[in-house]
């Protein structure tokens, strides 16, 4: 019988914490995702990325996705040897989802939350970035990030 040998993969690393939906738990997620990637000496550039792009769906977690007594969660998925990192922050909130706006539309004397300029900037550090529904009643904001070759 023709059978094809198994395929020896490396297993993707995986993060994930449960952080409280306050401008502490946004902070926390910050600092967990920088110290969980150096740990598994991910490159300098797309640590930097990840970075901001974590620091913006957390905040934004706290800010928008909140309800009290619940959680948001922050995955992060490394593919060491393809360079890939997917970063997940899953919040309560299904019924808002993220509203970015054009990053011209917006003043440069307001804050970043407060007009939708953290969206542009995740939409522009990352490769793709989109909301998926977590039932019952939650949404996952979902960033992808890969190393240049």
């Amino acid at each position: 019988m023709n059978q094809l040998p198994p395929q020896l993969t490396t297993p993707s690393l995986t993060f994930t914490q449960l952080l409280s939906s306050t401008p502490r738990g946004a902070r926390l997620a910050w600092l967990l995702s920088v110290s969980q990637l150096r740990s598994w000496d991910a490159p300098h550039d797309l640590t930097e990325r990840a970075e901001i792009v974590v620091g913006e769906l957390a905040a934004n977690a706290a800010l928008h996705g909140r309800l009290p007594g619940r959680s948001f969660r922050l995955t992060l998925v490394f593919d060491a040897p393809a360079g890939r990192l997917r970063i997940d922050v899953t919040d309560a909130r299904g019924d808002r989802g993220p509203q970015s706006r054009p990053a011209a539309a917006a003043s440069p004397d307001t804050a970043l939350h407060a007009n939708g300029r953290g969206l542009a900037l995740v939409a522009a550090i990352a490769d793709h970035w989109e909301t998926l529904p977590h039932p019952p009643s939650g949404k996952t904001v979902r960033a992808e990030l890969s190393c240049p070759a």
